[in-house]
C-alpha cells in the first residue's frame, strides 16, 4: 500500500479509524449505510451508534463473484456510504470495494484489518481505508492508520490536541493540513520505532509467498473438509468442522497449532502469512 503522507492519519486500530470516519460524516436518520452480514464489531459498533439506517447485504454465504450484485441491490436514493471489509474476517473472501465505488459513485469506508500487509492494496481507490498495524504488518499493539482520500471533505468530530494548527479561546480551531488532523493521540516513540523496524523487515516477496501458503492450505484442507473460502482470496482460509469448534481450537493450541473458531458457525479460520511454511500447514492438517 502506497499513499501520500498528507492522506494518512496515525490511529490506534482499525476500530479507531472507523469511528473517526462515521463520527465525522454525521449521518442522520434519513441516511442509509450499506454493509454486509460478515463484518467485525470494530466496524459494526461505529455503525450502531450512528443515527443512520443500516442495510445489511447477505453476502457471507455467497461466492465472492456474487457479492457485488448483492451489495448493489441494497443501494437506494438514501444511500450515503458503503461500510465493509476488504477481506471478510469470517470467510476470508474478498469484497469488491473498488468496483462498488466505481460503479455506484457512493463513498466507501473499508475495514482493512485483514487486507493491509496481507494482499496488495490500493487504499486511494476508496474514500476511507482504516487498518491495523499489529496484524499483517507485524507492528506493535495499538498501532494503525486511516487513509482519507480528501481530508478537507471529512469534518473532525472528535478533535485531539493534534488536530489543530491553531485555536481560539472559544475552542474554534484551524485543522492541521491533510489527514494528520484525525490523529487521535500521541503514538509512543517506541511504538513508532517498532513499527518502522517491522516495515523495514518485510520482504519484497511477501504477497507472493503468503498467497502460496494460503493456496497450499486450501488444497490440503479441501481433501478432508468443506472449505468456506474461495480459492485465491487473501491469507485467511476458513473451513467447516464437525463437533465443538471452540474445543478443537483449544486442543490444537495444546499441540502448538494456533487457529481460531468463528463463533456460531462451526468454522475454523487459519491465517497464512509470508512466514508460514509448508511444514506448518501440514502440521495443522495432521493435528486435526
Amino acid at each position: 500500500m502506497a499513499v501520500e503522507a498528507e492522506n494518512l492519519s496515525l490511529s490506534t486500530s482499525t476500530t479507531n479509524g472507523c469511528n473517526i470516519v462515521l463520527a465525522g460524516l454525521g449521518l442522520g436518520p434519513e441516511d442509509e449505510v450499506v454493509t454486509t452480514n460478515g463484518e467485525h464489531f470494530g466496524l459494526l459498533g461505529a455503525l450502531a451508534v450512528s443515527t443512520a439506517r443500516v442495510r445489511v447485504a447477505p453476502v457471507r454465504e455467497l461466492a465472492p463473484e456474487e457479492s457485488f450484485e448483492a451489495l448493489r441491490r441494497e443501494v437506494t436514493p438514501r444511500t450515503r456510504l458503503f461500510a465493509l471489509s476488504h477481506v471478510c474476517w469470517m470467510t476470508g473472501n474478498r469484497v469488491p470495494v473498488e468496483a462498488l465505488r466505481e460503479a455506484t459513485g457512493q463513498p466507501v469506508l473499508v475495514d482493512g484489518a485483514q487486507s493491509v500487509g496481507a494482499i496488495p492494496v490500493d487504499a486511494a481507490a476508496v474514500d476511507y481505508y482504516a487498518f491495523s498495524c499489529q496484524k499483517w504488518l507485524c507492528g506493535p499493539d495499538a498501532t494503525g492508520g486511516l487513509v482519507v482520500r480528501e481530508p478537507d471533505s471529512l469534518p473532525v468530530a472528535t478533535p485531539s490536541y493534534l488536530s489543530q494548527a491553531g485555536y481560539e479561546p472559544t475552542g474554534a480551531f484551524t485543522p492541521r493540513p491533510g489527514a494528520a488532523r484525525y490523529d487521535s493521540n500521541w503514538t509512543p516513540v517506541p511504538s513508532l520505532a517498532g513499527l518502522e523496524a517491522s516495515l523495514d523487515l518485510v520482504p519484497e516477496w511477501r504477497f507472493e509467498r503468503a498467497a502460496e501458503a494460503a493456496a497450499h492450505c486450501h488444497e490440503l484442507l479441501a481433501e478432508r473438509f468443506e472449505v468456506v473460502t474461495a480459492p485465491a482470496q487473501g491469507t485467511l482460509v476458513t473451513f467447516r468442522v464437525e463437533g465443538d469448534s471452540a474445543e478443537l481450537v483449544r486442543r490444537l493450541y495444546e499441540q502448538g497449532v494456533i487457529v481460531r473458531d468463528v463463533p456460531g458457525t462451526g468454522w475454523l479460520r487459519v491465517s497464512c502469512g509470508w512466514w508460514t511454511s509448508d511444514e506448518d500447514i501440514e502440521r495443522l492438517v495432521s493435528a486435526i
